[in-house]
């Protein structure tokens, strides 16, 4: 089990529907990648336990950076009628996506407590949120030391002066492997592509294809070009760019040892070949 379908692996179905609605030319490839990947509702149950551990207190302002579909602002501010979410991201049509089939179905109230913002999150500003989250390894965009701090850079300029900074991460010997893994989900098949890794340089190249009952396939749905991280490269970067701590949270395992979508605080890690972490540094 891969990356991402064990971050996700509670979404994996056993059997797919034979009479799918899906079909390559039918599906909407941002709603497969919700479907495959994306679980807003855990991740900010993670956001509020993890500010509330270190905070003693309930977060009220988010800022989601990478936010593609606006997913998880959206989930921020439907779970508490006081919360606030800016959600950043440079592609005008995902956003665009977002806000017709997330934005829109909140209610009026909670759509004034949210704003989408078309920019680039290395010189994007909006008021100091409690949090800042970077996640579905988007940062990993960022190729050099000088820019990934950069970035880091930044987003502790948006943060309130107690303010968290979350990334996830994942790695281990099968995040260097050129492969393909697939998961079914009830109506598609989710593939994730390790298509090729330098070792020299970190750079790995990673695509995302969707398969269908009906035998048609999407290819290269989405496309990632990417440099590997390692943990304690984040964790230097986030030094250097101010922070003054950061911590890992690690993801525990069931009684089958697989992911339990559990993170805890941890000083050291699991050599698992295929592991998911999350990265909380504080201002």
């Amino acid at each position: 089990m891969g990356k991402k379908e064990r971050r996700q692996k509670h979404k994996h179905k056993d059997k797919k529907d034979k009479h799918s609605k899906f079909t390559a030319k039918t599906a909407d490839k941002h709603l497969l990648y919700e479907e495959s990947v994306q679980n807003v509702e855990e991740e900010i149950k993670f956001l509020d336990r993890a500010y509330r551990d270190l905070r003693g207190r309930p977060a009220v302002t988010l800022r989601e950076d990478f936010a593609g579909t606006t997913a998880a602002a959206c989930e921020w501010v439907r779970t508490a009628d006081n919360r606030q979410a800016w959600a950043v991201d440079f592609e005008p049509e995902v956003l665009k996506w977002g806000r017709e089939r997330h934005v829109k179905s909140l209610t009026v109230e909670q759509q004034q407590r949210i704003e989408q913002i078309e920019g680039n999150v290395l010189n994007t500003n909006t008021p100091l949120a409690d949090m800042i989250v970077g996640f579905n390894f988007s940062y990993f965009v960022f190729k050099t030391r000088d820019k990934l701090r950069e970035y880091f850079e930044q987003a502790r300029r948006n943060l309130q002066s107690d303010g968290l900074f979350l990334i996830d991460c994942f790695g281990g010997s099968e995040a260097l492997e050129e492969c393909e893994e697939e998961t079914e989900q009830d109506d598609f098949t989710y593939v994730w592509d390790q298509d090729s890794f330098d070792p020299i340089s970190a750079h790995l190249m990673c695509h995302i294809h969707f398969h269908f009952p009906d035998g048609s396939k999407m290819r290269k749905a989405f496309s990632y070009d990417w440099r590997m991280w390692t943990l304690p490269e984040l964790r230097e970067l986030l030094h250097e760019a101010g922070f003054r701590k950061s911590t890992v949270y690690w993801e525990g395992t069931d009684e089958d040892g697989e992911g339990n979508d559990e993170y805890t605080p941890v000083e050291r890690g699991d050599a698992d070949p295929a592991w998911i972490a999350y990265v909380v540094a504080e201002r």
